[in-house]
């Protein structure tokens, strides 16, 4: 058999293919696992969306090759959406582009504009396609260490003159995974500067917009004056409607960008089934009466394993945004053998945070995507197991 192409041969295993083997390595030993490792929602997808897809499925139109960019109709659903949310204007026609899951997009994107040579700045930890994709395209990912003491944000300013002019795309994703932090719109601001002063496409994987507590509501990078003028968003059903297996989403921003990535989607892929269109744009237009629902269910979540690491040593504050626990491992661990130990002598699956990067060293994440009575169960193993810790 021939061997596989260089871009495949050199990249790592996907983090959580690995983590899925083992938890099926228990199973199969008949250890009961919770697992705290993959960012998939376990509620359910809410009934109208469904009962709207069971509509759409039944008609013949809906059966043939769709647009690549999307129908109008579910371009002027985000579009409108957006305006709700956010107040930022689009045009449906020229800024809003459909995706098959935001996913795709982040990685499709690359092969737009980064050729081999070319430098994208990437978050460090952060979600592992931002780098593949670069990889596979060809380019060279710059990692910027998101640290605790900077509020998991870049610093820009560090970032080396001669690879600031190099850099073709900037990408940055907040609220943030793993880390769970939030950006203001300050940051934001000081990203379009930088991005207008070196020529770099500015990337934001927004896909934890909605899922927010205490009031809270993050902001979108294009409510920031200069925005559309550098970059694009990514964003998606998957998080906020309980969706991930329905593989939609959408980008928004620079018509150019957009216009460029349609293109590119035009000839590798025949875009995202009418019918899970028509039932995205159902959760679009609903009163998000149901994302509020699941915030309160996260929340509740949340605060169990807090106060449960809080009372064994950590001091973990509870996050504003997305449904991701990023903590420090304790005094003698690294972050895999951590996650090998709670595995081990409790049950529970832990993502070990240099799974996103060398900045990850040290830190290990939590997934809020299982039931508040297993969140508890886990909180009594991680009490009986681990007892008081040290950093």
């Amino acid at each position: 058999m021939k061997q596989a192409a260089k871009r495949i041969r050199e990249i790592p295993p996907y983090l959580f293919a690995g983590i899925e083997r083992k938890i099926e390595e228990y199973k199969e030993k008949g250890v009961d696992i919770i697992s705290f490792g993959i960012g998939d929602p376990d509620l359910p997808t809410p009934d109208f969306i469904i009962e709207k897809m069971a509509e759409e499925i039944k008609n013949p139109e809906n059966h043939q090759y769709p647009s690549s960019v999307g129908m109008l109709s579910f371009r002027e659903s985000v579009a409108n959406w957006y305006k709700k949310r956010f107040q930022v204007e689009l045009d449906p026609t020229s800024e809003v582009v459909s995706l098959i899951g935001s996913k795709e997009g982040i990685a499709n994107i690359s092969y737009c504009y980064i050729d081999p040579g070319d430098i994208s700045l990437v978050p460090d930890p952060g979600y592992p396609v931002y780098g593949i994709g670069t990889s596979f395209a060809g380019g060279e990912p710059y990692y910027m260490p998101l640290k605790e003491e900077n509020g998991f944000l870049p610093d820009l300013k560090a970032i080396p003159e001669e690879i600031a002019k190099k850099a073709k795309i900037l990408w940055i994703s907040y609220p943030n995974n793993p880390t769970g932090a939030t950006a203001p719109l300050s940051f934001f601001e000081e990203v379009v500067d930088f991005a207008k002063k070196y020529d770099i496409l500015v990337c934001h994987d927004n896909a934890y917009s909605e899922v927010c507590y205490d009031g809270y509501r993050p902001p979108s990078f294009l409510e920031v004056k200069g925005a559309k003028d550098v970059g694009i968003e990514f964003n998606s059903l998957s998080k906020p409607f309980n969706m991930t297996g329905w593989r939609i989403g959408f980008a928004v921003g620079n018509a150019e960008v957009i216009e460029t990535l349609g293109r590119y989607k035009s000839n590798v892929d025949s875009g995202a089934f009418q019918a899970v269109q028509y039932a995205a744009m159902a959760g679009l237009d609903s009163d998000q009466s149901a994302v509020e629902a699941n915030r309160a269910i996260y929340a509740k979540r949340r605060d169990v394993i807090v106060d449960a690491f809080n009372d064994l040593g950590w001091n973990l504050e509870a996050p504003k945004a997305t449904f991701y626990i990023w903590a420090p491992v304790p005094k003698g661990y690294t972050s895999a053998s951590f996650a090998e130990y709670v595995l081990d002598q409790a049950g529970i699956v832990v993502t070990p945070g240099s799974g996103y990067g060398p900045s990850g060293e040290g830190y290990f994440r939590i997934s809020l995507t299982i039931p508040e009575e297993r969140v508890r169960e886990a909180a009594e193993r991680l009490k009986k197991h681990l007892g008081k810790v040290t950093f």
